[in-house]
């Protein structure tokens, strides 16, 4: 290593506590909102009407949870959808996008420009909410089938333009041209080539993608009326609404149902709602992390 890159790399003692400090700082920003939000899923009714939200609550419990575990097969069931879902979503997103974005990156691509056009309108211009139903139940049967979950979001233009940028910057042309005198054809070369030269590019479409997958509801709510097919999200909002529903509504029924209702943890529901749905995204961030690490720093070494 030259003398002057490792005197630009080396860092005093003072510098780096300031940037750890900094850091943890920022760490624990991130942190305390999940912290807070999980110590208000396991407080009482009494602690919350009291003392309002507190970050330790005087009074524990873990009735929202119980509340919310009550749905006991069918929580199982959403959870196993959402994950079916989210795995296969993500696949064939990552593979269809990959496939899109690689034509319109080549150059010697003859019709490049009317399907860069073709990716771009839709991020301008949308038919509407009422087209895309009639279109989606009437003409393509994507009701109450893992169909409707997972087509609607395969594919992307935003990811689509931030693909075939990556692969015009990290594919090397050298390889692509070699590959082709031994005679690749271009699906070998994009699998075998320029997908593996892309990997951080793609996990993060892909780690975006499963994202959208994890947290959709909405098309669970247009096209799912089954009930083992409803994934976790549109089952906690529905808990959400019949707790909303029941506490508004308690004056209505007699005084010990009314009682009963009043007790119920709705504010604790909700954030409980909120832990159950984000846990399993932050255990998958530590995965993809090397891949972001990449992703940063593979424009920043000459050839």
């Amino acid at each position: 290593m030259k003398p002057q890159l490792k005197d630009a790399l080396n860092i005093s003692r003072r510098s780096n506590l300031v940037l750890n400090i900094f850091l943890a700082l920022g760490a624990l920003m991130c942190i305390y909102p999940l912290i807070f939000i999980f110590m208000i899923s396991i407080s009482s009714n009494d602690s919350i009407a009291s003392n309002g939200f507190q970050l330790i609550p005087s009074g524990f419990t873990l009735e929202a949870y119980n509340y919310i575990f009550k749905a006991g097969h069918q929580l199982l069931q959403s959870y196993w959808i959402t994950l079916v879902v989210t795995v296969l979503g993500t696949v064939f997103s990552v593979i269809i996008t990959a496939l899109y974005a690689y034509a319109i990156s080549r150059d010697d691509f003859r019709f490049k420009r009317i399907f860069t056009f073709i990716a771009v309108f839709p991020m301008l211009f949308s038919g509407g909410l009422v087209p895309f139903y009639m279109v989606s139940t009437q003409l393509l049967h994507f009701n109450n089938s893992l169909l409707g979950l997972i087509m609607p979001l395969a594919l992307n233009s935003f990811f689509i333009l931030i693909l075939r940028t990556y692969f015009r910057t990290s594919s090397i042309k050298s390889l692509i041209e070699a590959a082709k005198i031994d005679g690749a054809g271009e699906f070998r070369i994009l699998f075998q080539i320029v997908m593996p030269l892309s990997l951080p590019g793609m996990a993060t479409i892909g780690l975006f993608t499963a994202l959208a997958y994890w947290g959709d509801w909405f098309n669970a709510l247009l096209f799912i009326d089954t009930p083992s097919l409803t994934p976790i999200q549109a089952m906690l909002m529905n808990i959400q609404n019949n707790l909303l529903f029941i506490s508004q509504n308690a004056g209505a029924f007699s005084t010990t149902a009314a009682e009963l209702m009043k007790n119920l943890p709705t504010d604790a529901a909700k954030m409980a709602i909120v832990v159950l749905a984000t846990v399993p995204v932050i255990f998958a961030y530590p995965f993809c992390q090397r891949f972001f690490i990449q992703g940063l720093t593979v424009g920043g070494v000459k050839e």
